[in-house]
C-alpha cells in the first residue's frame, strides 16, 4: 500500500513542512510502503510550484529502500510538470506522476500519449506514472490503448495510477505483457474487487488513518477466507461513507481523530467546524475506528 497523504497546513493557510516526518512515520508504523505526494489527496491542485518544491525536498529526506516517494507533478502545463520533474529528480525522488490535461483536454489517446512522453523525457531515468482519475479530469480513454502507446513511446514509463472503477480495462493493463508494468489500484472503497483479479498495489488516502483494516483484508483475502475479506471491505466503507456525509474536508478529521492533526483544507475544500467535527466524532465512534485506525509505533 501506498497512501496518498494530506499536505499539512497551518492556520494560516501556508504549508506546514513540519508535519512531514510526522507523517512519514505514521505511514510506516502501519504498513504503508511510500507516499503519493502532492496528488488529489494533497490538494496539489491548490499548491504553487514554490510550495510544491519545497514538499518534494522535504519528503525526499524521509525516503528509504522501504518507503518510496512518488511525486505528482500536475497536468494542465507541460511546462510546469517538466520543470517539476527535474527538481523532483534533482532531490532523489523516486518516481514521477502526471495526470490528463483537464481544462485544454487532449482529443485523444495519441495526444495523451505525446503529452506524457514530453514529461517522461524530461527525466529518461526516473519512472514516470500516469495518473487516470476521469472523476476529476473528464478525460476517461482506454487505459489499455494508452498503455500499447506508452508502452512504445516512453522507455521510462513505470506504469498507472488507476483510479476508477473500469475493472476490464484495469485488468487488462494489468496483465499487458506479462505484467510488465505497475498498474495502482486507486479506489480504497473497492480494493477486496482490485485484489479478487489480480491487484497488488493500491494507492488511497484512507491508508492515512485506517491502514489496519486493509492489512487485515489482504490478509484474510490471501488465507482465502472471502467472507471476512469482504466483511473488512464493508468496515473500510462504513468510514468511508462518512466522507460523503461531510464533505471533501473530512479527511483531515479522520486524520486528527487518528492522533495527527494537519490542519486546515485550502478553499474551495472545506475545514470542519468545531460543531462539525463533533457530530464526526460521534458517528465515529458508533464505527470501529478505534479497532483500525493508524497507531504511532512507540
Amino acid at each position: 500500500m501506498i497512501v496518498a497523504p494530506f499536505t499539512a497546513f497551518t492556520k494560516d493557510g501556508e504549508i506546514d513542512l513540519s508535519k512531514v516526518e510526522s507523517q512519514k512515520k505514521f505511514y510506516k508504523d502501519n504498513g504503508i510502503a511510500g507516499a503519493f505526494i502532492c496528488g488529489t489527496t494533497g490538494e496539489g491542485s491548490s499548491l504553487t510550484i514554490p510550495e510544491k518544491k519545497l514538499l518534494f525536498k522535504e519528503w525526499a529526506k524521509f525516503k528509504d529502500e522501504n518507503f518510496v516517494i512518488i511525486a505528482f507533478l500536475g497536468g494542465t502545463s507541460l511546462k510546469e510538470c517538466q520543470e517539476l520533474a527535474l527538481y523532483a529528480k534533482e532531490c532523489g525522488i523516486d518516481a514521477v506522476a502526471a495526470t490528463a490535461p483537464y481544462y485544454q483536454k487532449p482529443s485523444d489517446t495519441a495526444a495523451l500519449c505525446k503529452f506524457c512522453d514530453s514529461i517522461a523525457a524530461s527525466v529518461p531515468d526516473c519512472p514516470f506514472y500516469y495518473y487516470h482519475i476521469p472523476s476529476l479530469t473528464g478525460v476517461d480513454f482506454s487505459m489499455y490503448d494508452l498503455l500499447q502507446k506508452m508502452d512504445a513511446a516512453i522507455p521510462n514509463l513505470g506504469g498507472i495510477k488507476f483510479t476508477f472503477e473500469n475493472m476490464m480495462d484495469y485488468q487488462l493493463c494489468l496483465n499487458y505483457k506479462d505484467r510488465k508494468y505497475d498498474i495502482l489500484w486507486g479506489r480504497d472503497e473497492m480494493l477486496l474487487p482490485a485484489i479478487a483479479i489480480g491487484a497488488q498495489a493500491f494507492v488511497g488516502s484512507t491508508y492515512g488513518y485506517h491502514a489496519p483494516v486493509y492489512n487485515e483484508m489482504i490478509q484474510e483475502f490471501e488465507k482465502g477466507n472471502i467472507k471476512k475479506a469482504a466483511e473488512l471491505q464493508l468496515a473500510a466503507n462504513r468510514f468511508i461513507e462518512l466522507l460523503g456525509k461531510y464533505g471533501n474536508g473530512c479527511g483531515k478529521a479522520f486524520m486528527k481523530a487518528a492522533g495527527l492533526d494537519l490542519g486546515p483544507c485550502r478553499p474551495p475544500l472545506n475545514t470542519l467546524s468545531d460543531g462539525q467535527y463533533e457530530s464526526f466524532a460521534e458517528d465515529l465512534s458508533r464505527l470501529p475506528f478505534e479497532q483500525y485506525k493508524n497507531k504511532f509505533n512507540l
